[in-house]
């Protein structure tokens, strides 16, 4: 009876000393640290061995489904090695075409750590890589810009895009600084750009909840200037709480009656307008648009440098605006 207590007992005090199991919880995303074909490579074949590698073991589902190739390829099958996806393409790719295989933020770890931003891969079956490309920042009012992507369309292609067929020619994903890139444009080119938020995060495009509205300017590449940079973009989220702020200056002082400030807003309330000035600048109300109202994306874009233009037109010395179809921009 002796030496099983003292056994007991020894038993304890080593339990209670002992470091805590399974050590500090993972909670750090997942990163690409490499693909094949590489950022920026060219001639690459059109029976090529597509894949792409992690920073540490992901969730299998949902990191296999989040990796697309645009323009469209059909993905036959998609399976992994450790930390690597390789994908087998159902079809060839095309010659002398630019491809961008892309990450979406959706892809989670075993930890269940998302990504976040995502990551994008750009390469090219031509023989030298495009050097057209637009970058920039975005300002995201009503929402975290980090995994906004932004579509990237040949301006002679004026369609409506088709968010379940990922039918854009390119496309820049914004990172954890607000920064997008958006490469291997052909040059000479003009491009357009939609905004793409994904609020929900269940990769496809709804208009109760998402974000996806057109950039009112077209980007002009050209062999002098390949680059359009520096273009600052604003997206507005239409339903996020609005803040009006102001001072209330009472003249009556009156100590007795109860002073309240009353906010009412309308379904629209943004302009365009187009002042003398070689800057596109946002305008547009500080209230939301009621919720039970049609509500609308809000962007506007500011020139870097590059040759982008807009459709609009106005002299100099005046000053003119009107209600625009979907979002404001001046």
């Amino acid at each position: 009876m002796f030496a099983v207590i003292a056994l007991a007992a020894v038993a304890t005090g080593c339990a209670k000393r002992g470091p805590p199991s399974g050590g500090p919880p993972d909670l750090d995303p997942p990163a690409v640290v490499s693909a094949t074909p590489d950022s920026g490579a060219s001639h690459v074949p059109l029976d090529a061995h597509i894949s792409i590698t992690f920073s540490e073991p992901m969730e299998p589902r949902s990191g296999a489904d989040a990796v697309a190739l645009a323009p469209p390829v059909d993905i036959a099958k998609r399976g992994w090695h450790g930390r690597t996806l390789v994908l087998e393409l159902g079809q060839p790719l095309e010659p002398n075409q630019t491809y961008t295989l892309f990450v979406a933020g959706t892809a989670r770890d075993r930890h269940g750590n998302a990504m976040g931003p995502g990551a994008s891969v750009v390469f090219s079956t031509a023989d030298s890589f495009p050097r057209g490309r637009i970058t920039g920042e975005i300002e995201a009012r009503g929402f975290a810009a980090p995994g906004l992507s932004l579509w990237c369309y040949h301006a002679l292609r004026e369609h409506v895009p088709d968010s379940t067929a990922r039918d854009f020619d390119a496309i820049g994903l914004v990172d954890r600084l607000d920064q997008f890139r958006v490469d291997g444009l052909e040059v000479p080119g003009r491009y357009k750009l939609w905004a793409f938020a994904d609020l929900n995060s269940n990769r496809s495009f709804e208009p109760e909840v998402d974000i996806l509205a057109p950039v009112d300017t077209t980007f002009d590449l050209t062999p002098e200037h390949p680059e359009a940079a520096g273009v600052k973009i604003t997206v507005i989220n239409p339903r996020a709480p609005g803040t009006l702020k102001g001072t209330v200056v009472d003249s009556l002082a009156d100590t007795v009656g109860v002073l309240r400030v009353l906010a009412t807003s309308e379904s629209d309330t943004s302009k365009r307008c187009w002042p003398p000035s070689t800057a596109i600048t946002s305008s547009s109300s500080s209230s939301t648009p009621d919720r039970g109202r049609s509500a609308r994306s809000a962007i506007s874009t500011t020139r870097g440098r590059g040759n982008p233009s807009s459709s609009g037109r106005a002299s100099r010395g005046t000053s003119r605006c009107f209600r625009p179809p979907r979002w404001s921009t001046s």
